[in-house]
């Protein structure tokens, strides 16, 4: 990977470099977002297109088309592009859209058990739990 000596912009002028680019986008909700980037604003708003939604479970994943895809800047947690000669040496298995949807749902489902147990160990020790898992305000 080549690093380039040049000025780093932290703003959302940075994406500029983007456009046209293939692109993976993670949300605060988790969800992972692959396509195109077309345009952005001062906000860092993005405009996907030919977007796909990855869900991975396991050594597994399945995509869901999305199409054109309308971003929220504050959503956004991490943007990275994809690297289309590695893109094809992934060592996942793709799975149809049902499957993975099932064994996601299992997942969590098994995730929010454990957290129930976990929850009642420390209540049952003093302990003040917060039931609430994410960041929304």
């Amino acid at each position: 990977m080549e690093i380039s000596s040049g000025p780093f912009f932290t703003t959302s002028t940075g994406l500029i470099d983007s456009i046209d680019k293939k692109l993976m986008v993670v949300l605060r909700d988790g969800r992972k977002l692959i396509g195109t980037l077309r345009s952005f604003d001062q906000f860092a708003n993005l405009v996907l297109q030919d977007t796909i939604e990855r869900i991975y479970v396991g050594n597994c994943y399945g995509d869901i088309p999305r199409g054109i895809f309308l971003i929220r800047g504050e959503n956004v947690v991490l943007l990275g592009e994809i690297d289309l000669d590695k893109e094809e040496q992934i060592n996942l298995r793709q799975v149809p859209v049902e499957e993975i949807l099932v064994a996601q749902r299992e997942e969590i489902e098994a995730k929010e058990k454990v957290e129930k147990i976990r929850s009642k160990i420390l209540h049952d020790q003093g302990f003040c739990v917060d039931s609430a898992q994410n960041d929304l305000y």
